[in-house]
């Protein structure tokens, strides 16, 4: 029997804190679709790139369900969350993609 791949729940936020969450199971290409605009919508329109919380598990059931238990929180409870881990908002993905860092000074972490 083959293992589930790792799903990650993630919380994204953009300078002005503007929060997204998302699911996928690699959270790495993920970052770097969020960081380039690859793609097109929320958090390319409010530049929302900083990987500010994740959380992983190896079943896709308890992924979805956590995705919608953080995405029914009010955004306070969210802050805190985000705050208990990461007190600072520092990206938590800054350092993954030193040539993007480089090319445009407004994906900097920080």
């Amino acid at each position: 029997m083959v293992p589930e791949p790792l799903r990650f729940v993630y919380i994204l936020a953009s300078k002005s804190r503007v929060l997204y969450t998302g699911i996928t199971s690699d959270l790495r290409r993920r970052v770097y679709e969020h960081k380039t605009g690859l793609i097109p919508g929320f958090t390319k329109a409010y530049r929302v790139t900083s990987l500010v919380h994740y959380e992983w598990t190896d079943h896709i059931r308890a992924a979805i369900e956590r995705e919608r238990e953080l995405k029914s929180w009010r955004r306070a409870k969210k802050i805190q969350l985000i705050e208990e881990h990461n007190p600072a908002w520092l990206d938590l993905a800054g350092d993954w993609f030193p040539d993007l860092r480089r090319q445009d000074p407004s994906l900097r972490s920080g």
